[in-house]
């Protein structure tokens, strides 16, 4: 117990030193541009665990076109997880398979790195802002974007009739409204990303993705289409 208690102070330390190098504004040209003129590549990483198994998983990451997401490259491997879950600290966890992934890419076929990067996770949506989007972004040097499928209570943030009300109102595909801490910070979005089910994801800015604009929220439609 001891230990762990150890680990998680260490794991924190570590957090806050990187946490210094995320970057929340845009810093491509195509992120200004409205119809994100000069964005070509795509990407999303995963881990899929196998069933009643938490070592056990398989990192994913798949690289598409845009606008048109057809894909340009797939890469599944299995993997296994020496670093325990502990809320919160997902990065140390799942970052390095997924950066593994990144760098067989990039000394392979470095013309087909994506321009940005979608995770299985939050990013500043976090309970130090710094989540695995976040994580993944600074390591990797690459822009990235949370998405998650459960909404974290940070900042003031709950799931209140209010907050239900406003989910239940996302009716098509696009359909969003911002995630405001209790100081006003926007740190995300919930967004309606399919038509004809519901689905709604929790998409937030990590490492080089501002947040004025909720430019990446109008991406994911354009995939779940």
């Amino acid at each position: 117990m001891a230990l762990e208690g150890e680990m998680v102070l260490k794991w924190e330390r570590e957090q806050a030193r990187l946490r210094e190098s995320v970057k929340e504004e845009d810093t491509e040209d195509w992120q200004r541009s409205p119809d994100f003129s000069g964005l070509e590549r795509v990407g999303g990483v995963d881990l899929s665990f196998i069933k009643d198994n938490d070592i056990n998983a398989c990192a994913h990451l798949v690289v598409l076109t845009y606008p048109h997401m057809k894909l340009l490259y797939e890469d599944c491997k299995m993997v296994t997880l020496n670093v325990p879950y502990v809320a919160g600290f997902l990065g140390f966890r799942e970052a390095p398979p997924l950066l593994q992934a990144l760098e067989k890419l990039k000394n392979e076929q470095p013309n087909l790195m994506p321009q940005v990067l979608f995770v299985d996770g939050n990013g500043l949506f976090h309970y130090r802002e710094f989540g695995l989007a976040c994580h993944l972004g600074v390591l990797s040097d690459l822009p990235c974007v949370g998405v998650a499928k459960n909404l974290l209570h940070v900042e003031g943030v709950l799931r209140s009739e209010e907050h239900h009300s406003q989910i239940n109102a996302l009716q098509k595909s696009g359909d969003s409204f911002h995630l405001a801490t209790a100081s006003g910070r926007v740190l995300g979005s919930p967004q309606f990303s399919k038509q004809h089910q519901t689905c709604v994801c929790f998409c937030g800015s990590s490492n080089q993705s501002g947040y004025s604009s909720q430019t990446y929220t109008h991406l994911l439609p354009v995939q779940s289409a």
